[in-house]
């Protein structure tokens, strides 16, 4: 797989576990599922540093979901 989709993917998840944990918290609960996703987004994220050569820069990340995005919607 490309290493643009699993960044993509990676962050997307990193935004949703926010809430996830935060609701954990303020409930008082293990944040299981929260850990999981952000345990499975880290990875993502790791997964698509190491298999890009020259990793990636904080300034590249608009562009590679706009290329992401581009290419599911083309």
């Amino acid at each position: 797989m490309d290493p643009d989709l699993f960044l993509t993917i990676g962050i997307v998840l990193i935004v949703l576990t926010i809430p996830t944990l935060l609701a954990a918290w303020v409930e008082g609960r293990a944040p299981r599922v929260g850990a999981i996703m952000l345990i499975a987004a880290l990875g993502l994220v790791l997964v698509a540093v190491t298999q890009q050569p020259g990793g990636y820069t904080f300034n590249e990340v608009p562009d590679v979901f706009l290329r992401v995005f581009a290419r599911l919607t083309n």
